[in-house]
């Protein structure tokens, strides 16, 4: 195997994966290294799935990255037989006047996407599953989704070996040295070195900040999501849609039933934050594990509140202000970082992938990143860059 490379990723996930594939399309000479085998469980994108929004609850300048990875996510499922997305629709809700609601909302106005306004009787009518209280409204966007982000990585890791990647799994990375003109990335058996690097090691990603001499306040944490049977009639990805809830006791997010799989539900607020070398992985270690989002069930969904089918535990890597952080390292343009994706990355892991492509070649993304500085002020206020 060759040692040098034009570009090097290390974390070959959600974004890392499909980076390599847009540097191999273009005929970079390009070589990923993952510590596990993509996909996989031990990372950000196990699950099977996850939503896709566009108008967008956490502000309005992520709106024109995920629309370009919509277009992105399309693409890749014109070149697969794997399912990619589905269109079931994505309802918001929570109590009227809620500020993420609120800024949908107007994310949809600025960028004339469609977009209805609900009351709560109408969620209720609507989709007989969900029972709502007075006092609650939404919004649901019906060009909006489910993405199969496991087939995602999967395919762009075949596309990416198409296409002239090398792929090195199952190898952890243990050390890294960067300079201006050549990166040496060790391994356990090899050193590779290369032109230009890309980190996306997801929540490995603050073990490998250490190593480039960054200390960025980025925080694992241990998150849950299960699935639940429920009635096909209410809640099959025919009938009913993805869906995100914010309310005053926590933020919820949530699926239909893929061909019987069973109501999948999981809570965006609330886990424990982790060592990701130490983290427990058994669904049910803790009682809050299916405690909260029974709850919510019992109270919002209570046909869905059957027997739990199955338990998951993955990780998210959190942000202080849980925005990303995509941007070059600040001594060496050379290397880029992907972090931090807060628990609401995977969506735009096309768009980013890309993004990455672009700022390891050209110096620059064609949209605009700078909510995602690693020298904005939230994160230097916590972190020495």
């Amino acid at each position: 195997m060759k040692t040098h490379y034009e570009v090097i990723i290390v974390g070959a996930g959600s974004m890392g994966m499909a980076a390599g594939y847009y540097l191999a399309r273009q005929g970079t000479e390009v070589l990923l290294i993952d510590a596990f085998d993509p996909p996989h469980s031990f990372g950000s994108h196990a699950g099977e799935t996850r939503l896709i929004r566009h108008a967008y609850g956490e502000g309005r300048e992520y709106v024109p990255l995920a629309i370009r990875s919509q277009q992105l996510w399309d693409d890749l499922q014109q070149q697969t037989d794997e399912t990619i997305f589905a269109q079931t629709g994505v309802l918001g809700f929570g109590l009227t006047g809620s500020k993420f609601i609120t800024e949908a909302v107007e994310s949809a106005k600025e960028f004339d996407l469609p977009l209805e306004i609900l009351n709560g009787e109408q969620i209720s009518a609507r989709w007989p599953g969900i029972t709502l209280p007075s006092g609650y409204s939404g919004c649901y966007e019906p060009t909006s989704g489910v993405l199969f982000s496991e087939n995602g990585i999967r395919t762009y890791r075949k596309l990416a070996l198409e296409n002239g990647a090398s792929l090195l799994t199952n190898t952890p990375v243990t050390d890294l040295e960067i300079s201006e003109t050549i990166n040496q990335i060790y391994t356990k058996e090899q050193t590779f070195t290369s032109n230009k690097l890309i980190i996306s090691a997801g929540a490995w990603n603050p073990e490998m900040a250490a190593k480039l001499g960054l200390n960025l306040p980025l925080q694992p944490m241990r998150q849950v999501v299960g699935w639940f049977e429920a009635p096909d009639s209410l809640y099959s990805e025919d009938v009913f849609p993805g869906f995100f809830v914010d309310m005053p006791t926590g933020t919820y997010y949530g699926f239909p039933s893929f061909q019987g799989s069973g109501l999948k539900l999981g809570r965006h607020d609330f886990g424990q934050e982790v060592d990701p070398n130490r983290i427990n992985r058994e669904f049910g270690i803790y009682p809050q594990d299916e405690d909260n989002i029974r709850k919510f069930l019992s109270m919002y969904m209570p046909h869905a509140a059957g027997e739990l089918l199955e338990g998951k535990v993955c990780m998210y890597t959190k942000t202080p202000d849980e925005h990303f952080i995509i941007d070059q390292h600040p001594q060496h343009k050379n290397v880029v970082i992907a972090a931090g994706f807060s628990g609401h990355g995977f969506k735009f892991a096309s768009g980013v992938g890309e993004a990455l492509a672009q700022l390891v070649t050209k110096g620059k993304a064609e949209h605009d990143l700078s909510l995602f500085s690693i020298t904005r002020p939230a994160l230097l206020s916590k972190s020495s860059i």
